[in-house]
């Protein structure tokens, strides 16, 4: 039975190298953000206390934001917490704080998540609103990968967007008067230069995909600036927890449709994308060779 463990595991890491070098073939989107929705109902689907699916909800972002690594999206982006979601349970609110410390530390260790892939950690938000065992987690978890540069997660918490927009005018404002200058000249592009996500805050690209989870429609406060009419928006039916390569194959195939039948995705590109999956099959064959040997 142990070896056929072994060779299921194997096969399965074997079909998800292949999806994901036929999905790097083809362009990727430099940004993409989740809302991760459906943690307390996959709990209670299963039996378990609501709160227990939060813990399986960090899983399964560790689970995506490696996938996402290995696919070579630049930036991450989930909604973790809302400003909002004080006002639930103290008790629900306490495991979801603990949680939060106890993963930031686990994804920051040395050799750990953010260290195998380069990925450097933004927490995007009302960071004083957070207890303060959790401020110190995410000022270590920041300065620990501070100087990664292959990719961000950008972990927000506490958040809205309706108060990201609000400090972003109150910033650009002040930032106006600072210089002397009229409020008049204030333009979008000013504003969108003071959000937490802009590229000269945490050094994020514009977002392309914005995905939510567990059959709900709507947006919920989550990077409604961002999300303008180039944004892709996709609604997944799974529960967060749930959530994995599976799910996110047909999301980027249909951003890959939209881009190739974009004028401006030139041959170039093309061919440079066709190296890569010859590459990745090239390696895939003599792991395969090793395997049988």
């Amino acid at each position: 039975m142990g070896l056929l463990r072994r060779l299921s595991r194997w096969v399965i890491s074997l079909a998800q190298r292949a999806v994901i070098a036929v999905l790097r073939a083809g362009p990727m989107p430099a940004h993409i953000a989740f809302v991760m929705d459906g943690n307390r109902r996959y709990a209670t689907s299963h039996g378990l206390d609501a709160t227990a699916g939060h813990g399986y909800g960090y899983t399964a972002l560790e689970r995506v934001l490696e996938i996402c690594a290995r696919l070579e999206i630049r930036c991450v982006s989930v909604y973790a917490f809302s400003i909002d979601n004080f006002k639930r349970a103290p008790g629900e609110v306490t495991t979801l704080m603990g949680l939060a410390e106890d993963k930031l530390r686990e994804l920051a260790r040395h050799g750990a998540l953010f260290d195998k892939y380069n990925i450097r950690l933004n927490v995007c938000g009302r960071k004083e609103m957070l207890p303060p065992a959790v401020q110190e987690a995410v000022r270590w978890a920041e300065e620990r990968t501070k100087h990664h540069d292959r990719a961000i997660l950008n972990l927000c918490m506490p958040y809205t967007s309706r108060d990201e927009m609000t400090t972003a005018v109150e910033k650009a404002v002040q930032a106006t008067l600072d210089q002397g200058l009229d409020p008049k000249t204030i333009t979008p592009d000013t504003i969108a230069a003071h959000l937490m996500t802009s590229p000269s805050v945490s050094g994020s690209p514009p977002l392309d995909i914005l995905v939510r989870t567990s059959g709900v429609s709507r947006l919920s406060d989550f990077l409604l600036w961002q999300s303008h009419k180039d944004v892709q928006l996709q609604f997944s039916r799974v529960y967060w927890p749930d959530f994995g390569l599976k799910e996110l194959v047909p999301i980027l195939l249909d951003f890959q449709r939209r881009v190739w039948s974009s004028p401006s995705m030139h041959q170039k590109e093309r061919r440079r994308r066709l190296r890569l999956l010859d590459d990745e099959a090239e390696g895939m064959i003599r792991d395969y060779k090793r395997k049988l040997a």
